[in-house]
């Protein structure tokens, strides 16, 4: 090819609506992206216009180049018309202007172009990807005035896509073909550029039909691979930049610009990967194989064999399995056709007009409400459980309490209260002490066995799609039962005491739980079944556990002290009475006699009726009770018989006194005095007159012992 203005001209010309057909491209993505709402077509922008800086460095490079072409003509017309000039016996380098800015341009420009495509790619990827990241951080997506989104109108998304894709591949071939001329190569680096557009948006296309099918979670995959695809270029630019700068040159050699991608024109230029893989073909056989009948058969061929094998694997996708213990339905561009199928064979139009989901409805599926994969240890040991990490904590009412300590709390209450009141406002302690007292925390992991209930697979597809956020582990259908299940235990552990949910009777807790979530799962319609729920995790909430278990032991304290008071009473009453029974039926008619008497007084004879009543109850019992009554009667007999015998002999003496009440007198003196100074060692006689007394005094000591004899005397003188 000639090598003149003309064919730089050409060349400025094709990088002149390479730069506007990127910048359609461009352009389009961005509007679309931002009117239609679609942010992978938005994404898909910031690589597309990161490209005008490479059609921009090629015009100016072959315009320059043109302008050097000129200028080399020029001068070689005047050498023409003027040979003999010795004004133009000058070196090319001091008046070739325009070689000197080419030079330039290829030293400074287009290292600094590449830098700056790949600056922007790798700044434009990192960003969004930041982005993805606050999208999945639940603190922040309130702060985000954006979310990801997928374009409503999939029809015109496809088109628009396919259009530019089958454009774009087209005119990088194009430009790749002019590339293969030693002076357009530098047109290489636009056509790789061109291919990626057409790439990524191939890529948006094939992301859009996916979400035809329900598989909203395609267009986020593809908007990622899309930042992969950028950094990618970005690297591979970066390393081309590495590489010019150590790679000799030879004179005369102009450098390839960084961001004339290898592995792009590659792409651009199909039929080179082609010669490439012959050549491979033949150095591993060792002859030139690549030559033969049968491989060039095989390339004639290749079409039909690839025609065949796509119409072999449609034919198969028309015939689906299902298994005994699975069930199938059949969707037809998403949208459920027939019932359910379950052990047959199915046939279905081709993929992917129609596709049939099978479902293992028999499958014990494990749905956690709390914290996955976690390993519990062996024993539940409350003290030693914070290496764990968080858990989730639920709302339970507060323990009960006995008598004292409610009346106590109360009090404490209405003292906060007063204070309250004459202070004029409440402190956050005096809420959370009244918040306290009525309800507690724990923290449970609970995991819900559930599978698909028999009869009910279209409710269950119904109910929620199987797609899966960025970095969930659970699809929305799981998310969906896991928030109804978390609702329904929350509001049930609610209503329980702290005592009734950590030692609960028997499995009456979970029964319960099981019962309330499936009655929520049938009212929603969720065609699941709950086959059970595990709690393998249950403590108080934070550091209280400690406490709790001190507080279990000093319960039990006090309950070993109303015990040994209980047997203290049981011992005491059984004692007295004979039986606690026996001791309370006995108090209740006491304080009912007690009452009577104030009523009707000490001698009414329903006092005195009710008064036998309690002493035959005493009695009865046979205890200490019963002795003193008994006793106390003896004695009481005693007394009377004793009043009576005093009473007996004052009335038999009475005759005497009659008769000689002088003598009666002094032999009563007489008595009395010989019994008292019968023990007196010293005796002094108060008397009358010697002369009429005859005193006759015997000095004996007395007898020790009982004297009969004198008993008997004085016994007959007292008759």
């Amino acid at each position: 090819m000639r090598v003149d203005h003309f064919a730089y001209q050409q060349a400025t010309r094709v990088a002149g609506f390479g730069l506007l057909f990127q910048l359609a491209i461009g352009l389009t993505l961005l509007l679309y992206g931002i009117i239609g709402r679609d942010s992978t077509m938005a994404i898909s922008a910031l690589y597309v216009l990161t490209g005008v800086i490479v059609w921009l460095s090629l015009i100016v490079v072959f315009h320059q180049h043109r302008l050097e072409r000129l200028e080399t003509l020029e001068e070689s017309e005047l050498r023409d018309a003027r040979p003999d000039a010795s004004i133009f016996d000058v070196s090319r380098e001091e008046t070739g202007l325009a070689a000197r800015r080419l030079r330039q341009m290829y030293k400074w420009m287009l290292p600094i172009a590449s830098l700056l495509a790949a600056t922007l790619l790798v700044v434009f990827s990192i960003m969004t990807f930041l982005w993805f990241a606050r999208l999945e951080d639940p603190e922040n997506i309130a702060n985000i005035q954006y979310d990801f989104r997928v374009g409503t109108s999939a029809g015109w998304q496809i088109a628009i896509c396919l259009g530019f894709s089958v454009v774009a591949f087209i005119l990088s071939r194009f430009v790749a073909g002019m590339s293969k001329q030693p002076e357009w190569q530098n047109l290489r680096g636009g056509a790789g550029y061109m291919v990626g557009n057409a790439l990524v948006c191939l890529a948006i296309a094939v992301g859009i039909v996916f979400t035809l099918f329900e598989k909203s979670g395609a267009m986020r995959i593809v908007a990622q691979g899309i930042l992969v695809f950028m950094l990618a270029v970005a690297a591979e630019i970066l390393l081309n930049f590495i590489l010019n700068l150590y790679r000799p040159r030879r004179s005369g050699e102009l450098p390839r610009p960084a961001f004339d991608s290898r592995v792009m024109s590659l792409l651009a230029a199909p039929d080179s990967i082609v010669r490439s893989i012959n050549e491979a073909v033949n150095y591993q056989f060792g002859f030139d194989i690549t030559s033969s009948w049968g491989y060039q058969l095989l390339l004639r061929s290749i079409t039909w064999l690839v025609v065949f094998a796509v119409f072999a694997l449609l034919l198969l996708s028309t015939i689906v399995v299902v298994e005994p213990n699975q069930q199938a339905v059949r969707l037809r561009f998403g949208e459920v056709v027939g019932g359910v199928r379950q052990g047959e064979v199915v046939f279905k139009l081709p993929w992917p007009i129609e596709t049939v989901e099978t479902y293992d409805v028999g499958l014990l599926r494990d749905l956690p409400l709390g914290v996955i994969d976690t390993n519990y240890p062996e024993i539940n040991l409350w003290s030693r459980e914070s290496s764990l990490g968080d858990r989730r904590s639920y709302l339970v009412a507060a323990p009960r309490m006995s008598e004292m300590v409610r009346r106590a709390v109360e009090g404490m209450e209405l003292s906060n209260t007063q204070f309250i009141s004459s202070s004029g406002g409440i402190t956050e302690e005096d809420s959370s002490a009244s918040l306290g007292s009525r309800f507690a925390l724990i923290d449970a992991d609970i995991i819900l066995r559930w599978r698909v209930k028999t009869g009910k697979l279209i409710e269950f597809l119904d109910f929620s799609s199987a797609s899966k956020r960025t970095r969930s582990r659970l699809d929305m259908r799981e998310e969906a039962l896991q928030s109804i299940a978390l609702r329904v235990v929350s509001q049930f552990l609610a209503r329980q005491s702290l005592d009734e949910v950590l030692s609960p009777a028997g499995r009456s807790l979970l029964t319960n739980l099981q019962t309330k979530v499936q009655e929520e799962f049938d009212a929603r319609e969720t065609g699941v079944e709950v086959v059970s729920l595990v709690i393998p995790w249950l403590r108080p909430a934070g550091g209280s556990a400690e406490s709790y278990e001190d507080m279990s032991i000093e319960k039990e304290n006090a309950r070993k002290i109303i015990e040994e008071a209980r047997r203290s009473v049981a011992v005491t009453m059984g004692a007295l009475v004979g039986s606690v029974q026996r001791a309370e039926q006995a108090v209740e008619m006491i304080e009912e006699l007690r009452s009577l008497e104030r009523e009707k007084g000490e001698d009414a004879p329903e006092v005195r009726e009710l008064r036998a009543r309690v002493e035959k109850i005493l009695l009865d019992g046979r205890a200490q009770a019963a002795s003193l009554i008994s006793k106390a009667r003896a004695r009481r007999w005693e007394i009377i018989t004793e009043a009576q015998e005093t009473a007996s002999e004052v009335l038999g003496q009475s005759a005497a006194f009659h008769a000689a009440p002088e003598l009666y007198r002094q032999r009563m003196i007489m008595d009395v005095l010989a019994t008292t100074l019968s023990n007196v060692r010293m005796k002094y006689i108060l008397g009358p007159s010697t002369d009429r007394v005859d005193v006759n005094i015997q000095m004996r000591e007395p007898d020790v012992g009982f004297n009969l004899e004198e008993n008997i005397q004085r016994k007959g003188d007292g008759s």
